[in-house]
């Protein structure tokens, strides 16, 4: 058993934050402990996400960083996983001589393998140092220590390909699932599928995750079972394209008893419902439905992220008949230029988003009876060739979608994708950043709009903790009451000074997923946390900052 201490930093999406779960789980059950504080810890992992520029450069930074930190201390373990780990493979230790173990997103089960192999070798390393010169055991010599499992461009295990056992699908069920605290938010991702088919030209997922594959849908239903068990009350499905969700009971493989993962199957869009749905079949439909009625203690239920093409009137109405289905749908569009979206490999028209919109809000939008839809995309900035046209088509989707938020990014080539290698970047940097301003202020003036037609709702929101300003506030300060001056002048005197309830600020979640402020007399907690993964009443007061602030509606 180990006794390491380990500093673990996630980049990118939810998908990341599951697979930091999943690696912190399976490490402090071989003895790893972990630590907030990265000067603190034996091993450092990062977690981390090729998809956006942004996120790499912090990675790449804090590599930087650690260079003179492992001359200081040789016996140090710095490890890479996930998505940039996998896309620069070998590369990424020439560039970062740092780095020791290398781990790509679908050989995280190996991962307490090559940290013991790491471990025990830079030990080694280190207290052989003490006795060779510095200029004989430099980075060559330490170099033998690093551990490298990656995928290597190949497609993701999985027993319909191969007759092996899926160890991923073992990782995900091996997940360390206990009794949760109060103040813990009670909130929890399941994956449902990993990789993805669809190879849109900008993205590196599907060459860093693999082919897309389908989780049996009891291996959820039991998971879902299991966090329900541990007191938690709102969980997320996960998945790169959530909605292609399908498992074929006829062609299931089982290997050792053990039901294994399906590869997902791919067929021409635009239906209306899943074309394969049937008795031997459960659907993404199906699957809602099935954790929507098999584990009622789940209150809330969500699902990202979608695709749009291939969006079936049977989940629009699955949702609409199931009242703890969260109405919120995200589902990027990345342009709203058809010509630009072919260049994307995209796969479907604007004119085809916009009826999917259209059905959606026809279906799920019905602010009458308290169930309003919510709606958020994605979009990217000056992809290659993109003209003045093209942009105002994509400001004029927005304007037509009245999506509560956007997700903007200006565009960058990601080595290994179709568009770095076959298209040249072209729109001049001030090009983008003026349009990804333009974008944004465009978005920001409907997002606001929307949020204005909640002022005045009475809301059942989900509360997620303090609010990131309550939570900067509180550190190192008392909470419970601070000095209040009445003289006219200004007096500090005792005598004319009292003690006040300091109000404290919570962060909630509505159904549509907009994010609500609100305020509580600390005084009326029995600690501060009580309200946390909570539902709670309030009504909606004001707009700022494109947040709801609220009134904390009290019990008759």
């Amino acid at each position: 058993m180990s006794t390491r201490r380990v500093y673990l930093e996630t980049f990118g999406c939810q998908m990341n934050e599951l697979d930091s779960e999943l690696v912190s789980g399976q490490l402090r059950s071989l003895g790893y402990s972990f630590t907030q504080d990265p000067d603190d810890a034996h091993v450092v992992l990062y977690n981390t996400c090729s998809v956006r520029e942004h996120a790499e450069q912090k990675v790449w930074s804090r590599l930087g960083e650690l260079a003179g930190r492992k001359r200081e201390q040789p016996s140090l373990v710095v490890g890479v996983l996930g998505c940039l780990a996998e896309r620069d493979g070998v590369d990424l230790l020439k560039r970062m001589p740092v780095v020791d173990v290398l781990c790509g997103p679908g050989e995280l089960d190996k991962l307490p393998t090559l940290l013991d192999n790491a471990v025990r070798t830079n030990d080694a390393l280190a207290a052989e140092q003490t006795s060779i010169p510095p200029a004989a055991a430099g980075p060559a010599r330490l170099s033998s220590a690093r551990q490298v499992a990656l995928q290597g461009g190949a497609s993701r295990r999985s027993a319909t390909l191969a007759a092996a056992e899926d160890s991923l699908e073992m990782l995900d069920l091996s997940r360390s699932i206990s009794p949760i605290d109060s103040g813990h938010t009670r909130s929890a991702y399941v994956r449902i599928t990993r990789g993805c088919n669809k190879f849109c030209t900008y993205c590196v997922v599907p060459f860093t995750r693999g082919a897309e594959v389908h989780r049996p849908p009891a291996h959820i239903l039991d998971e879902c079972r299991k966090l329900a068990d541990a007191g938690i009350i709102e969980i997320t499905l996960l998945g790169q394209t959530v909605n292609h969700y399908r498992f074929e009971h006829g062609a299931a493989v089982t290997v050792n008893g053990f039901v294994q993962p399906q590869k997902g199957r791919s067929y021409a869009g635009g239906h209306r419902r899943d074309p394969f749905a049937g008795e031997q079949t459960t659907t993404f439909a199906d699957l809602l439905h099935e954790i929507h009625e098999k584990v009622p203690e789940i209150q809330r239920l969500r699902f990202v992220t979608s695709y749009p093409r291939d969006f079936g009137d049977d989940v629009l109405e699955v949702i609409r008949d199931h009242p703890r289905i969260c109405r919120y749908l995200h589902v990027p569009a990345q342009s709203g230029s058809d010509r630009i979206l072919k260049l994307m490999n995209r796969g479907y028209s604007v004119g085809e988003y916009t009826d999917f919109i259209d059905r959606a809000r026809a279906t799920l939008d019905q602010p009458e009876i308290g169930r309003p839809l919510g709606l958020s995309s994605d979009f990217i900035v000056g992809f290659p060739t993109e003209t003045e046209q093209d942009f105002e088509q994509t400001l004029a989707l927005i304007e037509r979608c009245r999506f509560k938020n956007s997700f903007i990014f200006k565009y960058s080539p990601r080595p290994g994708t179709t568009a770095f290698d076959r298209l040249a970047d072209d729109v001049p940097e001030p090009v983008k950043r003026r349009r990804n301003t333009a974008m944004l202020a465009h978005q920001m003036a409907v997002s606001e709009a929307v949020a204005r037609e909640y002022v005045g709702r009475t809301l059942r929101v989900f509360v997620e903790g303090l609010s990131k300003a309550e939570r900067k506030k509180a550190k190192g300060a008392d909470r419970q009451t601070i000095p209040l001056t009445i003289s006219a002048r200004g007096s500090s005197d005792p005598a004319r000074t009292a003690e006040v309830d300091d109000a404290v600020q919570y962060a909630a979640r509505t159904d549509t997923d907009l994010i609500v402020f609100f305020d509580r007399p600390s005084s009326e907690s029995g600690s501060i946390a009580d309200l946390t993964g909570r539902f709670v009443d309030v009504r909606i007061d004001r707009v700022a900052s494109l947040a709801l602030h609220a009134t904390l509606v009290r019990p008759a």
